[in-house]
């Protein structure tokens, strides 16, 4: 059933973070009544108080954006940290979803959940056939179980909840620190910093011949926001609460930062640190689930995100 959101009141986890932003203005803009917790006010990685203190705000819906994660460098170096941190905020939202009786949850997975060798364009029914790409295989583990314990829920406690799995997002608001941020973030950051320093080349990490799916974080908003909307329908098993989302648009990484590199107006080399790891060697996702669903398509074009994405960094003064 569809859910009108005017006069709702929806709580966000995450609700400052890259995606959960654009996903408060797309509330807000629907006429929600949406709240944001910060981390100082919920601390979501101290289970039970949080549950409890989501609870007490007494929302009609949630929609659970928080997470901790990064690029190919921060997965690597931090497995526990992505593992830990997001199960336990999975379960404090979840938790504090089920507590307030709320009308529907959807909580943000990722496309990291997939295995890493999997038929493309990837389907939702595929998610549990493998373990996920090994860079980032505790991070997808978490996220993966986000949906199993969805599923527990609706199955033990009659939860309406969806979830989103979104495929590697771009845009205004994007993380740019150097030891955490994804490939589009990464690149727009070095090829800005190497053309006003006037610096002749930029190494990139990997071969350049792994795919990606890149979708504008406004977009992925938008498809949050029409699963609030819309739901899950009458799903059995835990794959089918999910819902990709992805452009369907499949692009070499290679590809990928020459579009960046123009976008910038940088003219220097690109050099290839082929001894760096590419990470899972094609991304990209089936999002004809979520279409017949509730009619969401994403809408901006590669070249129009990379516009919006490198002005957005330039007006940070970085």
């Amino acid at each position: 059933m569809s859910e009108a959101l005017t006069g709702a009141r929806v709580v966000v986890t995450g609700g400052h973070g890259f995606l959960g932003r654009h996903v408060v203005a797309r509330l807000r803009a629907n006429g929600a009544e949406v709240v944001a917790p910060r981390r100082a006010e919920i601390d979501l990685a101290d289970v039970r108080s949080a549950a409890r203190a989501i609870a007490a705000l007494k929302p009609d819906f949630v929609v659970h954006s928080a997470a901790t994660g990064g690029g190919i460098g921060f997965m690597r170096a931090h497995p526990g940290t992505a593992c830990t941190d997001n199960l336990l905020v999975n379960t404090a939202a979840i938790e504090g979803a089920r507590l307030a009786g709320v009308r529907r949850y959807v909580g943000v997975s990722s496309a990291c959940a997939y295995p890493g060798l999997v038929t493309q364009p990837m389907q939702e029914a595929t998610i549990g056939d493998g373990d996920p790409e090994p860079t980032n295989g505790a991070y997808g583990q978490a996220k993966r179980l986000m949906l199993v314990q969805g599923a527990g829920y609706a199955h033990e406690y009659g939860l309406d909840c969806a979830f989103a799995v979104p495929t590697n997002l771009y845009g205004p608001g994007d993380d740019y620190d150097e030891r955490s941020s994804h490939v589009v973030a990464a690149l727009i950051r070095r090829f800005e910093a190497a053309r006003v320093a006037g610096d002749p080349r930029v190494v990139v990490w990997g071969t350049g011949r792994a795919t990606r799916d890149l979708l504008y974080v406004e977009d992925a908003a938008a498809g949050v926001v029409a699963l609030l909307q819309h739901g899950a329908g009458d799903a059995q098993v835990p794959w089918s609460r999910a819902f990709n989302l992805g452009s369907g648009r499949e692009t070499t990484v290679r590809d990928i930062a020459e579009s960046i590199r123009s976008a910038v107006g940088y003219t220097g080399d690109l050099v290839w640190d082929t001894e760096k790891p590419d990470g899972m060697p094609r991304k990209v996702l089936d999002s004809s689930r979520v279409q017949a669903r509730t009619g969401w398509t994403a809408t901006t074009s590669l070249s129009e995100g990379l516009s919006a994405a490198v002005a957005a960094f330039r007006a940070l003064g970085a």
